[in-house]
């Protein structure tokens, strides 16, 4: 039987990336526990400190069906290429310059959000084209 799982992010800014990455996904950021107004009020309730509390934050697909996208704030930078990225399926099916055409219209919206665009590979014979992005905490990402 296939697990759940989500995907962690290392960050410097728990709540800026996960605002980003929820507009890339069209996620929404996890609204607080029922009986709270927002997130500060139930983080004040339980104590935690306030220069705690973007200490982490997360996403969520509003449809159920993707993973949770947590983030979590650690004290040190990015110092070298992920070892893991995301894929964001920008073009499902589309192939040749429609594809590309696509890929190109969503890496424009991303760059508006923060994104920066790295690079572009083509299509070929065995594979599809796509655009290598980095979020604004440079963690890279394609363009699928």
């Amino acid at each position: 039987m296939a697990k759940e799982f989500q995907v962690t992010y290392d960050c410097a800014d728990p709540g800026a990336q996960a605002v980003f990455w929820a507009r890339a996904l069209g996620y929404r950021v996890q609204p607080p526990p029922e009986g709270f107004p927002d997130w500060p009020t139930a983080l004040t309730a339980w104590g935690v400190p306030p220069e705690l509390h973007n200490s982490r934050s997360a996403i969520t697909d509003p449809d159920g069906k993707g993973p949770r996208v947590f983030f979590q704030k650690v004290p040190e930078g990015k110092t070298s290429k992920n070892r893991l990225h995301l894929d964001v399926r920008a073009a499902p099916g589309l192939k040749g310059d429609a594809r590309m055409a696509k890929l190109e219209e969503e890496a424009t919206r991303l760059e508006a959000l923060g994104a920066k665009r790295l690079y572009r590979i083509e299509g070929n014979d065995m594979d599809e084209g796509i655009i290598v992005m980095a979020d604004p905490e440079d963690n890279e990402f394609c363009l699928d």
